[in-house]
């Protein structure tokens, strides 16, 4: 059996499928996997996957802009390539983009189809419930409870993910990371990792807080930074290392991935923004403290392994939304202070365990895994009891057995003691939704019966409503989002009926779960 994983995305969600390409290799596939073409040497970081299909995304728009007939040719020679060289059974769709959804339409024809799809119109015809709750809320910052990996098992049907475990690095590149750090300097104990990049600015930890985490480690504990990016990155190494109080190894621009894979290996620790980087270092098994700013959170962008430890600041405000500019000038970059990644840092180093961090601004996770093995995170920081963490629990209870069909039983449900502000907020949504659902189960009885047109622009101003009260509370925006897309899609009004019901009962369920 051969598997064709789609992942059409960066560089640190294409490291994130591995757990989805293990688990498809314990289940007997050979796994094949589609990515963007300057992602394509990213695949060899990847255990188990024995081809490699970068899609030429900058030739199909070239073609495309000469004749839009030559742009056909060349993307049916590249699906007929991969029909005839690999056949795959199973196809899943990660990446829910247009040119995503079309690659499967026209590989998927004849095969089982998993995650992202499109029927023979070009409407969305996604094949899980998941699937429709990763692509809103990823475009709904602070609304997802659930790590990106365990996202992508979901969505591939893959219930309990594998272990986040990347490849091990080719014996030369092993070799080549220790002459990269054969020279520290004298009375070096080790050393630790910087990776001061990010995708942008805003989420960048600010350089001079690296310098002076730099200057600490060293005078301190005598580990010496090691500088890690992009060519593109470079600028942000030379501003660290001005004035710089410490040694350091500079490997900014002059490694190639499985270079990096290895020097990562090889540090004691990692201290990084949300990243790339990151994510190849969870997967590589090394420490690391990661920083969470802007739109970065580390509920649903953290690290996938156990035992790492992650900032955000302690700010209403954060996770910011996408789209939009800082009404508080970015104030969340200089929330995490040096001294508090120090100190965390420092007590790791020296015990192998992350300590608690409290009352020092900031919000502070361990990862881990829960009983059904996804990523999970125990604050650090003594942020259990906030309205933000109950409301993450929570949602993270009620979803997954809503998006798995499971049955929400109100004995078994969680009951979490909200503030007065958001108690009242969130019932008052949810009650007013729950009285519109019950109003459109009855328009259907009626429809269903005598569908007469005066009834059915009622029904559809109803369905309208339900997503304005839904999106009038910032706590459920991710809910109405699904629900705006789940009513489109039915054929029939049996359809429509299965979804009223199950939205009642997660509405019943949210209300009974809050005190």
């Amino acid at each position: 059996m051969k598997a064709l994983v789609i992942n059409l995305t960066r560089f640190g969600d294409l490291l994130q499928t591995q757990p989805v390409i293990t688990a498809l290799a314990d289940q007997g596939y050979e796994v094949g996997v589609m990515c963007l073409k300057n992602f394509a040497g990213a695949t060899q970081l990847l255990r188990n996957v024995a081809r490699t299909f970068s899609l030429p995304g900058a030739s199909l728009l070239a073609s495309l802009d000469r004749d839009w007939r030559e742009a056909i040719n060349v993307f049916e020679s590249y699906c007929t390539e991969i029909e005839e060289s690999f056949d795959p059974a199973l196809v899943i769709n990660l990446t829910p983009s247009v040119s995503a959804r079309l690659i499967t339409l026209r590989l998927g024809r004849g095969r089982e189809v998993r995650g992202f799809a499109m029927d023979d119109f070009g409407f969305n015809a996604d094949t899980s419930s998941w699937a429709e709750f990763l692509q809103m809320a990823s475009a709904n910052r602070g609304s997802s409870p659930f790590n990106v990996v365990d996202l992508f098992c979901k969505v591939a049907g893959i219930n309990r993910p594998a272990p986040f475990e990347l490849a091990d690095p080719a014996p030369e590149m092993k070799v080549a990371a220790l002459k990269m750090l054969e020279n520290p300097a004298p009375g070096a104990k080790g050393f630790v990792g910087f990776q001061p990049g990010a995708s942008e600015d805003r989420r960048r930890w600010p350089v001079e807080h690296f310098r002076k985490l730099g200057r600490r480690l060293w005078k301190e504990k005598r580990l010496v930074p090691v500088l890690l990016g992009t060519e593109g990155e470079k600028m942000l190494g030379e501003r660290i290392l001005q004035g710089a109080e410490f040694p350091s190894v500079n490997l900014m621009g002059g490694t190639s991935l499985p270079e990096l894979a290895a020097v990562l290996r090889r540090l004691d620790l990692l201290v990084t923004n949300d990243t790339g980087t990151m994510h190849l270092a969870a997967g590589s098994g090394t420490p690391l403290a990661a920083i969470f700013l802007a739109t970065a959170q580390p509920w649903d962008t953290g690290p996938a392994a156990a035992n790492l430890c992650c900032f955000e600041p302690d700010l209403d405000c954060h996770p910011c939304p996408f789209g939009k500019k800082c009404a508080y000038e970015n104030i969340c970059r200089r929330e995490v202070e040096p001294d508090v990644v120090f100190d965390a840092v420092s007590s790791f180093i020296d015990s192998g365990e992350w300590p608690r961090i409290e009352n020092r601004g900031v919000r502070a996770y361990l990862t881990g895994h829960d009983e059904r093995g996804m990523i999970s995170l125990t604050s650090l920081s003594g942020h259990t009891q906030s309205d933000r963490h109950k409301w993450i629990i929570l949602q993270r209870e009620l979803y997954r057995r809503f998006l798995d069909g499971d049955e929400l039983v109100a004995a078994e449900l969680p009951k979490m003691e909200f503030s007065p502000d958001l108690r009242t907020r969130l019932l008052s949504a949810l009650n007013s939704c729950r009285d519109v659902l019950f109003l459109l189960s009855k328009q259907v009885v009626i429809l269903q019966v005598d569908p007469i047109e005066a009834m059915k622009m009622k029904f559809l101003a109803n369905l309208q409503k339900i997503q304005d009260i839904l999106s009038s509370c910032p706590e459920l925006s991710v809910l109405s989002s699904m629900w705006m897309i789940e009513s489109r899609t039915h054929e029939s009004m049996e359809g429509v009926m299965d979804q009223l019901n199950r939205y009642m009962a997660l509405v019943g369920a949210m209300s009974a779960s809050i005190e």
